[in-house]
């Protein structure tokens, strides 16, 4: 059935969403995915639903209709007709994995919202054409994750793709156990992946479809990139631009995505596809937070240089369009390779920001980065907590003899920890810095609440037991991480409990 164009609650209309078109792969045409509608789940309920999103798109009352109930649950279709399954292709854990594409995803169209043209794509509908091996289904499990993760890392100020809502269902899915279904409705700009261009460029080989998508994402994204020389150079530019502050912003927060594959690296410079993905407890530079990561590729620290890999991988899928002919006549590879190179400047000079924030510091100094690599190399020596070490970090007094208990219980080597104090308190003084001012900026650079696996866990098992009720009260904490919420539960900001390292996220969570 197709939506009404006018839903009402108690009676009284409501506004629906605005959809503008079928997206820009529908607008594409179809070497570009497959119409096909969502299969639709038996007795749907409401999970989650984001109402700081909603309110963001302005479907606050929308949301709680009857109507999106049915179209977020996959149970009935936008009035601008059929969803739509999205190919393209990759390179999964370094390997060329060939053609993909949603396996269980389907975007239902774009639609105008206040916040800007948005798609709205529902994961976990069921079948496509594209799910190989799998059945097109999302578990409760994997949803929650999402939903959460989705809006905590925008919170966080993190590009990223939303979460409108959750909406669950009693058919049973089956994973490593029997679970149920659910079905994560997702907000972006686009979710246009480095692995669509891969797709036209290896896999079908299809020049004409290439730039066909090229001319698209450029006129609609970035349009900077229009009378460029060569846009697909240009776009290659902007994107490992977008790519490194992303890369920035993951790893000053201590963020581990867990499976860093061409597919799942966006177009925009957004997080998406949250998987295996994980919140450093423990600085630990090595830590693999994917289980299915045997060799470590997507390892915490190596998450910068997978990027850049990636970017090449982007740069192979933009290379029919990059002749000496249209890149002033010189070596198109030299061209591509220079496309990517402002990733590294800019990686580095966004996360030297980043960390300078989280330090309190206002001024660029020449010292910053030994100062900055010597607290996380004992960071890492220690296990310190990353969260709960930069947050002490707020409190730190940079007065003569201040002995900064709270943060020093952290650290087992309490020497090292007191030299490099006193290094830090007198880069402070050299600065005149003004401990409560400073508090205050750094409390809004290192936040108090991040979704660590055991808090996500404890939800998920409330969940599965049919109460909501942890998902909801942690959903609330998590979209405002840099406040203090004394009212929120003392565990949501404390060390994880010892159940907690037993805890292991794969591709299937």
């Amino acid at each position: 059935m197709n939506v009404q164009d006018q839903p009402n609650v108690n009676g009284r209309a409501v506004a629906a969403p605005q959809w503008r078109c079928a997206g820009l792969m529908a607008r594409l045409g179809p070497r570009f995915g497959t119409e096909l509608p969502p299969a639709a789940l038996p007795n749907l309920r409401w999970v989650a639903r984001s109402d700081g999103l909603a309110t963001q798109l302005g479907l606050t009352d929308w949301l709680n209709t009857p109507d999106a109930l049915a179209l977020l649950g996959g149970n009935a279709l936008p009035p601008i007709g059929s969803p739509r399954a999205s190919v393209y292709s990759g390179h999964q854990f370094g390997q060329w994995a060939g053609q993909l594409g949603d396996g269980r995803a389907l975007l239902l169209g774009e639609i105008d919202t206040p916040a800007g043209a948005q798609e709205l794509q529902l994961k976990g509908a069921g079948l496509t054409p594209y799910s190989r091996m799998g059945d097109g289904r999302a578990v409760l499990r994997s949803s929650i994750r999402e939903f959460l993760c989705s809006e905590a890392m925008a919170a966080l100020g993190i590009p990223t793709t939303r979460a409108l809502a959750i909406v669950g269902s009693t058919a049973p899915v089956r994973r490593e156990l029997m679970e149920t279904a659910a079905v994560v409705s997702r907000v972006a700009p686009s979710f246009i992946r480095f692995g669509h261009f891969e797709h036209f460029a290896h896999t079908a080989s299809d020049s004409q479809a290439l730039q066909a998508l090229v001319d698209a994402v450029v006129e609609q994204f970035y349009p900077d990139c229009q009378h460029a020389p060569n846009p697909a150079l240009a776009l290659l530019e902007a994107v490992s631009r977008r790519t490194a502050v992303l890369l920035a912003d993951w790893q000053a927060v201590g963020f581990c995505h867990g499976v860093m594959n061409t597919d799942n690296m966006s177009i925009l410079g957004l997080t998406i596809d949250y998987g295996p993905f994980g919140f450093l407890d423990a600085f630990d530079p090595s830590h693999i937070c994917n289980h299915s990561d045997h060799q470590g590729r997507y390892a915490f620290s190596r998450q910068p240089n997978v990027a850049f890999w990636n970017l090449h991988a982007l740069a192979q899928g933009l290379q029919p369009l990059v002749t000496a002919a249209n890149c002033g006549g010189g070596d198109p590879i030299d061209a591509l390779k220079a496309a990517m190179e402002p990733y590294k400047s800019v990686f580095a000079e966004t996360l030297q920001a980043r960390l300078r924030a989280k330090l309190g510091l206002t001024v660029d100094h020449a010292d910053d980065a030994d100062l900055f690599d010597d607290l996380l190399r004992l960071m890492a020596q220690d296990r310190t907590d990353y969260t709960i070490t930069m947050r002490l970090l707020s409190r730190f007094s940079c007065a003569e003899g201040a002995e900064n208990a709270a943060l020093q219980d952290q650290f087992i080597d309490v020497a090292k920890f007191t030299a490099w104090a006193a290094r830090y308190a007198q880069r402070l003084r050299w600065e005149a810095s003004v401990d409560a001012d400073r508090a205050a900026r750094m409390d809004r650079a290192n936040p108090k609440f991040v979704l660590r696996n055991h808090l996500a866990e404890s939800a998920i098992r409330s969940a599965q037991a049919g109460d909501f009720s942890e998902l909801d009260r942690l959903h609330k904490v998590l979209a405002a991480p840099y406040d203090e919420q004394p009212d929120a539960p003392a565990a949501y900001a404390a060390l994880p409990p010892d159940w907690a390292h037993q805890l292991e996220v794969s591709c299937s969570s």
